[in-house]
């Protein structure tokens, strides 16, 4: 009899030690809540959250401020020139019509203070004053659209007109009025 006692007090033992592993209702619940309020850990491949940074675009703000046709000074100039901001920064863009003559070695395009730099100037070269223009950048090609960035030291709205210049030997090759 003691045998059958002690072989029932082991079942019962087993029963209760086997027993002590599976979750009770109650225990299954707080097993939920712990899991529900563990944050989740995802990849970004399989993130789908909705993320709450801007997304960046490319909204480039282009407006153009002025432009104007060339006109001829001491060589053939044509097309048009333009003034054009854009995210706070000014250019000055050449279209595709634009053509000067290949005959200077130093030319640059600059700003100038004048609408009309015939009329302040003199042939053959129309040689210009050093204060009434601002150096923007040696020209790129003789023909074909281009841009310059304008300095941020240079107000564009001090200027009148866009020039073709040689700088060796001063003479306006063409300039654009700006309206």
């Amino acid at each position: 009899m003691i045998a059958k006692n002690l072989s029932l007090a082991t079942a019962a033992v087993i029963l209760i030690l086997g027993c002590a592993s599976v979750p009770t209702n109650s225990q299954k619940t707080s097993q939920a809540e712990a899991v529900s309020s563990t944050p989740a850990v995802s990849t970004p491949a399989t993130s789908t959250a909705i993320s709450s940074t801007p997304v960046e675009t490319n909204t480039k703000a282009s407006t153009k401020s002025r432009s104007g046709s060339f006109i001829s000074a001491e060589h053939a100039t044509n097309g048009k020139a333009s003034i054009v901001q854009e995210n706070g920064t000014y250019f000055i863009e050449l279209d595709e019509g634009f053509k000067t003559s290949e005959n200077g070695p130093d030319l640059f395009v600059i700003l100038h203070r004048s609408p009309n730099i015939l009329n302040i100037s003199k042939p053959p070269d129309y040689a210009i004053a050093e204060n009434d223009y601002a150096l923007i950048a040696p020209l790129k090609s003789f023909n074909g659209k281009q841009r310059y960035e304008i300095p941020n030291n240079v107000q564009p709205d001090s200027f009148k007109s866009i020039a073709i210049w040689c700088r060796k030997f001063n003479a306006t090759f063409g300039f654009a009025p700006l309206s």
